[in-house]
């Protein structure tokens, strides 16, 4: 999605180093005061202004009511699977989704995170060297959240060269089906502590509820227990294997 930097002094920083907490809590709290519908997708999504004491900050927002209906997703969940890709991120420590809520908008409930201030020439193809260890960890991320719509112009290049991952509407299916451009990785050991991020968050999911963190009681209560459990059974193969999978046939592009 490209969209012009906000020049407004009033508008708060999108996601980035410089956003803190004020954004989130405008966002959570703040008046959607205007929205606007973008071009891309086949959902509708709007980039909107919410505004809080005065001070303004973007988001994305994706109503429950403008999701297309498919024929392997529930209906009607798509921005539930956004928010859940959220609670992940934060749940493994890996920070690399904006952040994200389920709250009311124009159209109904639906998922509103935090926009990203980014290059919007950049996207997968266009990232040079450097980047190699923030894509292992979306890379990981995918497979646990069983990704089904890893485009390159879902990866943005914010501020300082962070790269934050977007759109994760088709995620969190109960059968296996990742689909992905990325496959830099193919058959490399997935490192050692996003190994332990997963080891403990298996530990939490098989503990009594009551005792689980606040964000992992979140994340189950949200997804269905059949999604659970597919979650469940991800992680058990990642830990057991240990390295990225590999796709028959597709050229691996070297990063450094």
């Amino acid at each position: 999605m490209t969209i012009e930097s906000n020049s407004d002094p009033n508008i708060v920083p999108g996601a980035g180093p410089q956003s803190g907490p004020a954004a989130t809590e405008i966002i959570r709290h703040g008046e959607i005061v205007s929205h606007d519908l973008t071009l891309q997708g086949s959902n509708y999504t709007f980039l909107v202004k919410i505004e809080l004491d005065g001070i303004k900050s973007l988001a994305i927002y994706k109503p429950r009511d403008g999701e297309a209906p498919l024929w392997d997703f529930p209906t009607g969940t798509l921005y539930k699977r956004e928010y859940c890709a959220y609670l992940l991120s934060e749940i493994l420590g890996w920070n690399i989704i904006p952040f994200t809520i389920i709250r009311d908008g124009p159209y109904g409930i639906g998922s509103v995170q935090q926009f990203v201030e980014h290059d919007p020439k950049q996207n997968y193809y266009t990232l040079e060297q450097g980047c190699a260890d923030q894509l292992r960890v979306i890379a990981c991320f995918d497979l646990v959240a069983n990704s089904t719509d890893r485009k390159a112009d879902h990866l943005l290049m914010g501020s300082e060269g962070k790269i934050w991952s977007i759109d994760h509407g088709l995620t969190f299916h109960e059968e296996m089906k990742v689909r992905t451009v990325i496959w830099d990785f193919s058959s490399e050991p997935i490192p050692t502590h996003l190994l332990q991020s997963l080891t403990n968050l298996r530990e939490q999911l098989n503990s009594a509820a009551d005792s689980q963190p606040t964000l992992v009681q979140e994340l189950v209560s949200v997804l269905s227990p059949e999604e659970v459990n597919g979650l469940k059974r991800r992680m058990d193969w990642i830990l057991e294997e240990g390295i990225f999978p590999g796709l028959p046939g597709r050229n691996r592009r070297q990063r450094h």
